[in-house]
């Protein structure tokens, strides 16, 4: 459920008619409801009750300084993948210890600024980060906590572009290679090895992927642990899909919560999440204005917009769906091509 809805044939965000925000602003922009932000994040959080875990908002989903002050506020932690979205967590109040640091590419550069900052772990992704790592922990004197990321080496059944746990994916250690990793983590100065993380994509339809994953880090731990591994902490990632057309059905955070409650009761660890779009997918609205209708004898009308794929990159990336409401609508339609000034033929929201 969001907070968009039509009043009186006007759309408002909440309580505000949105033909006001454009009038003040002018378009394109972006309307997000803090209403929907702090619903769907209780929701989330509350279907992990009775679990020892802590929900890390992915700032990849939407990363305006408003809607992470508004979680923050909340409880949340966050998981970053750059120094500049490390910097951001921070100014919106989130303290080092909510914070996760994912991602492949981690430079230098920013493994020092969250060891100097804060950190909750880094989630490490291969062995020459982990060196790096260590070398960066032991000249600040510091110990640096770490998770390693495991590729399990399954399906997540979504976009080949946004799956991460195949094993010809470039993300994490390869599952069958993780005790070799972890003796050599445990070798290394500076690394306090606190546990295990994994991902295996976004915009997941169905829970049987994420399960099968789940089991296999059970596994993986019962061996690290008889292996003489330390492990107190499990980041599950996120990925839980959200329907993007009418009538489409997903799995609930409920759902997801009681699964998870199933697959890790045996593991006695502390939980890390890490979802995006569940929270922040429908909590916003990207409003644009239209330009002109230019007609063609052979094809059907394009209506170009002033929004374009720098505002929105899913459409022209993925060929996404997503819906076009109109904010004033006045009950006639057409088959209409919705394009986008910019001046590549791919800049289209949606075509017929």
């Amino acid at each position: 459920m969001d907070h968009f809805l039509y009043r009186d044939g006007a759309l408002y965000a909440e309580d505000v008619p949105i033909s006001e925000i454009a009038a003040s602003v002018g378009t394109p922009f972006y309307v997000y409801s803090t209403a929907t932000l702090e619903r769907h994040f209780k929701l989330f959080d509350e279907a992990l009750e009775g679990m020892d875990h802590l929900v890390c908002y992915a700032m990849k989903a939407a990363s305006n300084q408003a809607i992470l002050k508004t979680l923050a506020a909340l409880g949340a932690g966050m998981d970053v993948v750059s120094g500049g979205e490390y910097a951001r967590a921070k100014a919106a109040g989130v303290p080092g210890e909510r914070i996760v640091f994912s991602g492949v590419g981690k430079t230098r550069d920013e493994v020092r600024m969250a060891l100097s900052g804060g950190i909750r772990q880094f989630n490490v992704e291969s062995e020459p980060e982990m060196h790096v790592i260590s070398e960066i922990a032991t000249e600040l004197g510091v110990e640096a906590p770490i998770t390693i990321r495991v590729n399990p080496d399954v399906d997540a059944k979504t976009h080949a572009k946004i799956a991460t746990g195949k094993s010809e994916n470039k993300f994490g250690i390869p599952i069958s290679r993780a005790r070799e990793v972890y003796a050599l983590a445990a070798s290394l100065p500076g690394l306090k090895i606190i546990g295990i993380d994994v991902h295996i994509g976004s915009q997941l339809s169905t829970l049987e992927p994420l399960e099968t994953a789940f089991g296999k880090v059970g596994d993986l731990i019962a061996e690290l642990r008889a292996q003489g591994q330390t492990v107190t902490h499990a980041d599950l990632g996120g990925g839980l899909g959200v329907p993007y057309k009418k009538g489409e059905l997903l799995p609930s955070p409920a759902e997801y919560g009681a699964m998870v409650a199933r697959v890790t009761q045996p593991w006695d660890v502390a939980l890390s999440f890490e979802p995006g779009r569940v929270i922040a997918g429908n909590a916003g609205i990207l409003l644009t204005r239209v330009i002109r209708v230019k007609r063609s004898s052979n094809t059907s009308p394009f209506v170009v917009v002033d929004a374009a794929m720098n505002d929105l990159a899913r459409p022209a990336m993925y060929g996404a769906w997503h819906d076009i409401e109109a904010v004033e609508p006045s009950g006639s339609k057409s088959v209409s091509h919705i394009v986008r000034p910019i001046c590549e033929t791919g800049d289209t929201f949606a075509m017929n």
